[in-house]
């Protein structure tokens, strides 16, 4: 896995290529390539490293020439770093023609037909699962759809296309998940693209059509997308002569769309909810610290419209439909990875605190392996950023087989998540490039509040509560611009402990899944070891690990547990920790104990993690700058994890 840009259309492809990927270089890579259909045959050209190493490659090649490309970055699964594991992979068809294939996801049934392969004559030269998938489109294909099938009004109308029916056979005999593009020196106008568990985007553009793993690599391009559904392949055509739909002309396009199994599907055009602008630096120099400062924004972005407080009433239009059952609900199973799990860690506390109804956050990736109970009553709230998460999808499609009402908590629209959920609340915090989650973060946690308290509104909550909530969630953005006022200052604490490498985050109630976020962030960013527990876990074992200067970061609002948590501060200094507090303003109390404090407002508890998670946030972007790391393209991560 990790990015995919392909196009078919009127342009010399290779810089078009180049600039997509770049696009998506934030969501991690190792290693670059990209194929070209040229009239001498495909030219491949592939590199360990930056997108820069293979643009420095591809300028070099004169030869590189064409209006049809496919290009990948590589976030290694199978196999190491290294050039012939790089995407595009080649297959050699019995008839000699060459095919190319860039792959996201996993073949999991890759060692079987490689043996296959291997058998009918094929060679591999990587150690990747993609190369098998080359060798067994190739294996399936016969050569182009004969000239009088398209101008007796075939090829694309009627699917009379030779590589799109080998791809379609290739994939009904592939188990795991994938989205491919794929082109071939015998089809120089043709380019076709197939999807399952991996997300893929078709943009149609002036003359051409431009394919995706993300929209950030299209929306230069064009606004006018289309997504494909699992098991559904997309067969794209754009030439100058009557090969495309069997009409002359300068220039003609045309798609068409089926199953794997050949049967036409239609697929909704819709316009990319963003502009090109939002996924640019501007005067940022990172991407992380831009989505950082974009926050409040954000959260107003993501209140607009959802609150009315004339009549204490939380809008959430894509939930009316579904108002009984949420009342009715007997329990809340809340799920997703690494950051939505926190974000679903403090809805546990939301929907009980507020909604007074039994919520548990699962992670993903065990409950979907799990035989997990699901009663009647029983609501499903699946949270993703990108709303492609395999695991979180997979636990999602588990729970709704099982009976349960399935909700959505996504940040992209159109994407898998939203479209497989029965309802659910969109983000609207707007793109987020950087590899580390923070503006989705507060957004997810800011839905999920409103949730809760539409919930409690309908059973038991007072207007005048409801109306004081609803208030304070105004302010909000107003409060974040406080916090991140204090980014120099943050700046200036971190310097004096970033050469320790093993830091802890603590908290109490609502601010325990703080504390994990904000460990999570210091891992992710700076490659410092971080733990992050509730601050009463510490006296059973941790406490060990505490020596002469280790930074320790309490989350230490003022609360119902303040008192315990200065009792764990104190627990701390008594064996030499350094203590870094975020606490409320003017609590002048908290600074006989800390060696340094960060304040954020005053907000009533449910609200708390919205701020206190965000000096949590700037602390690990100056770590992470202040060692000379990479802060846009950590080590080993990728954005979207559409594998297991």
């Amino acid at each position: 896995m990790c990015g995919i840009v392909a196009y078919v259309g009127n342009k010399n492809v290779a810089p078009l290529l180049i600039e997509g990927l770049k696009r998506l270089e934030y969501r991690g890579y190792d290693s670059a390539g990209m194929a070209v259909v040229t009239p001498q045959g495909i030219k491949l050209v592939r590199s360990v490293g930056r997108v820069s190493v293979l643009e420095a490659h591809a300028a070099s090649d004169a030869a590189l020439q064409g209006t049809l490309g496919i290009a990948h970055t590589r976030w290694a699964t199978h196999g190491v770093p290294s050039e012939a594991n790089a995407h595009p992979h080649l297959g050699q068809s019995r008839s000699g023609h060459t095919i190319a294939v860039v792959h996201n996801g996993i073949i999991e049934n890759y060692a079987a037909l490689k043996t296959w392969l291997t058998e009918r004559g094929h060679q591999f030269y990587s150690q990747t699962d993609t190369e098998v998938l080359a060798k067994l489109v190739a294996e399936f294909y016969e050569g182009p759809p004969a000239a009088r099938d398209a101008a007796a009004g075939g090829g694309v109308a009627n699917g009379h296309g030779g590589l799109e029916q080998a791809v379609q056979a290739a994939l009904r005999e592939v188990t795991g998940a994938y989205a491919i593009a794929v082109v071939s020196n015998a089809e120089p106008h043709t380019l076709v693209c197939a999807r399952k568990g991996s997300p893929l985007i078709v943009g149609i553009g002036e003359n051409s059509y431009i394919v995706a793993s993300d929209a950030s690599a299209i929306i230069a391009h064009t606004t006018q997308v289309f997504t494909l559904d699992d098991y559904q392949v997309a067969k794209l055509c754009a030439g100058p002569d009557d090969t495309v739909n069997g009409t002359r002309g300068p220039w003609s396009v045309a798609f068409r769309t089926t199953t794997i199994d050949n049967v036409p599907v239609s697929r909704e055009v819709s316009a990319l909810e963003f502009d090109l602008q939002q996924i640019e630096l501007g005067k940022f120099k990172h991407y992380m610290l831009k989505e950082i400062m974009e926050q409040p924004e954000a959260i107003r972005n993501c209140l607009r419209g959802r609150i009315d407080k004339r009549e204490a009433r939380v809008v959430l239009g894509g939930l009316n439909q579904f108002a009984r059952d949420l009342v009715r609900a007997k329990r809340f199973i809340l799920t997703g990875q690494g950051t939505a799990f926190h974000a679903g860690r403090i809805a546990e506390y939301l929907f009980e605190d507020l909604a007074k109804v039994p919520a548990r956050a699962e992670y993903a990736s065990e409950f979907r392996y799990r035989n997990p109970i699901i009663e009647d009553g029983s609501i499903v709230v699946a949270i993703s950023q990108s709303g492609e998460t395999a695991d979180t999808l997979a636990a999602l499609r588990e729970a709704k087989e099982r009976g349960a009402l399935a909700l959505g908590v996504v940040n992209a629209v159109g994407s898998t998540i939203a479209r497989d959920t029965d309802a659910g609340v969109y983000l609207h915090v707007g793109p987020e490039i950087g590899v580390a989650s923070t503006k989705a973060f507060v957004g997810q946690v800011t839905v999920l509040t409103l949730m809760a308290l539409f919930i409690g509104k309908r059973k038991y909550l007072s207007d005048e509560v409801v109306r004081s909530y609803l208030a304070e969630l105004e302010r909000m953005p107003d409060h974040l611009e406080r916090v991140l006022t204090q980014s120099e200052a943050i700046g200036q604490i971190v310097s004096n402990y970033v050469r320790r490498q093993n830091w802890l985050f603590l908290g109490r109630g609502y601010n325990f899944p703080v504390a994990l976020e904000g460990a999570l962030k210091l891992k992710e960013i700076s490659y410092i070891h971080a733990e992050g527990m509730p601050a009463a876990e510490m006296k059973h074992g941790p406490i060990a690990l505490i020596d002469k200067g280790m930074p320790v970061v309490f989350i230490a609002t003022q609360g119902s547990q303040y008192e315990k948590v200065i009792s764990n501060i104190e627990e701390v200094r008594a064996r030499g920790g350094a203590v870094i507090a975020v606490a409320t303003e003017g609590d002048a109390r908290i600074r006989k104990y800390a060696e340094a404090v960060i304040e954020v407002p005053a907000v009533p508890e449910p609200l708390q993690p919205a701020l206190t998670v965000l000096p949590l946030q700037l602390v690990a972007y100056h770590a992470a700058v202040q060692r000379g790391l990479d802060v846009d393209k950590p080590r080993n991560l990728a954005k979207s994890v559409t594998v297991e």
